[in-house]
């Protein structure tokens, strides 16, 4: 009966997991993962909590406790990365249970904590995301907008295309406009050093910024720097090769991660589902230049998702020359490899078409819902109150989606509210759904 009860709060915890658009595919590894991070009385009451940031008043409601007793349990939960909790203008404190990633999985190793045993954690990591495969396919390949994107490796940066990166393509920028900067340890480097295989990239570098930073440095699970140490950070991370990965928005970015190809998930999944675009690229290619290019490897070598190959340079005189080749569909656009490249015979070019980012997080998880078909939980959390604002905010996203996406979201949630609503506001919509009224 005790493994029954045990075993029903981690699955409704997994349910909970898995009403936000980045979910957790349910699986023996994943429960060994849970029952490690939570109590199962923990388990039990996070998957009460709503999806949508909340108050302790609104967590002691749904628990049946007082403030007290509440406010105690989410700070406990908060100082072991479990949630994250946000300090408004007004001082007022609001938590969220983040993801599993980027979210409380990397925060669980972002320190070395006595508390628990990472080396066993770490070891369930690899093989509930690197052997079972089905949280990395889920994460990574489904839809079309993502959790991350590649920023560009900027001392790679031509002049003439200086000009063309806006400012959230910029890590650097993204630093020194950061309201607040933490810095931790990679997960996925201390992960694979519990494993044995860990490279010698820097450990001490994954940064956490804004409210997600400032939530984490004053639970002492990253240390709290300023831009300029920020900076020198990012400088040791180009130095190492290392491809900047942030949060796939233009606004309020939380993470910026320091990317090895052999440790790292994101980079990993791009090697292994590169086809299925997992990862948003940045804006830029790089170019061959043939004529100069003495095939000498190390574009190939530095090259995180094995994008750049040498072939054969066709050279009646010198049979045995090669040239680099780069596979388009695979690059990540991060310009490494321009970089490392002693002939100067890379260059970064712009790409046919610009990839398109979200303007800020709600904008994101608001496209994901959709493509993923969880949206119906993003607007009726029925585990709180449907509050007013929050559903405008939600709204207000989709209205300002391109009509076909509206579309899809009318059929996913089959409600006659949001057909009126998109029907009024959008006229494409409208004629759609007057069509459709006639065909019936």
């Amino acid at each position: 009966m005790a493994h029954k009860t045990l075993k029903s709060s981690y699955d409704r915890l997994t349910d909970r997991l898995n009403r936000f658009p980045q979910g957790a595919p349910p699986s023996e590894l994943l429960f060994r993962i849970l029952h490690m991070l939570f109590s199962e009385r923990e388990a039990e009451l996070v998957s009460l909590l709503p999806i949508k940031p909340f108050t302790t008043a609104k967590a002691a409601r749904l628990w049946q406790q007082t403030e007290d007793d509440a406010r105690k349990t989410l700070d406990a939960l908060a100082d072991r990365g479990i949630l994250v909790d946000l300090v408004g203008e007004t001082g007022e404190v609001t938590y969220c249970l983040p993801p599993p990633m980027a979210g409380f999985f990397e925060f669980s190793m972002m320190r070395v904590r006595g508390d628990i045993d990472q080396k066993l954690l770490a070891e369930l990591f690899y093989q509930y995301l690197n052997v079972e495969e089905d949280f990395i396919k889920a994460l990574f390949t489904q839809g079309e907008t993502q959790l991350g994107r590649v920023l560009v490796h900027e001392p790679a940066l031509p002049e003439e295309n200086a000009l063309r990166v806006l400012d959230y393509e910029r890590a650097s920028e993204i630093i020194r406009t950061a309201e607040h900067i933490g810095i931790g340890v990679c997960y996925c480097r201390h992960k694979m050093q519990h494993l044995g295989r860990a490279c010698d990239a820097p450990m001490d570098i994954c940064m956490s910024l804004n409210t997600t930073g400032h939530s984490l440095v004053r639970h002492g699970i990253a240390r709290r720097v300023d831009s300029a140490e920020c900076l020198d950070l990012l400088q040791q991370a180009q130095a190492h090769n290392l491809v900047q990965f942030c949060e796939n928005i233009q606004r309020g970015v939380n993470f910026i991660c320091n990317c090895c190809g052999c440790c790292c998930e994101a980079m990993i999944a791009a090697r292994r589902f590169g086809m299925l675009h997992p990862v948003h690229t940045t804006n830029f290619l790089p170019r061959v230049d043939d004529t100069a290019c003495a095939g000498c490897g190390k574009c190939a070598q530095v090259c995180p998702v094995e994008a750049m190959t040498l072939v054969s340079a066709n050279d009646p005189h010198k049979p045995r020359r090669q040239k680099a080749k780069l596979n388009e569909d695979l690059c990540l656009g991060c310009g490494v490899c321009v970089r490392n490249c002693p002939g100067k015979s890379l260059r970064l070019v712009s790409r046919p078409e610009r990839v398109i980012t979200p303007i800020d997080s709600v904008h994101r998880v608001v496209m994901m819902a959709i493509e993923r078909g969880t949206l119906q939980h993003l607007l009726f959390d029925n585990q709180v109150s449907k509050s007013h604002r929050a559903l405008a905010a939600v709204f207000g996203v989709i209205l300002r989606l391109p009509p076909l996406q509206q579309l899809l979201a009318r059929q996913q949630l089959k409600s006659r509210y949001l057909e009126s609503l998109f029907s009024r506001r959008n006229p494409t919509v409208r004629r759609y759904l007057d069509r459709l009224q006639t065909s019936r």
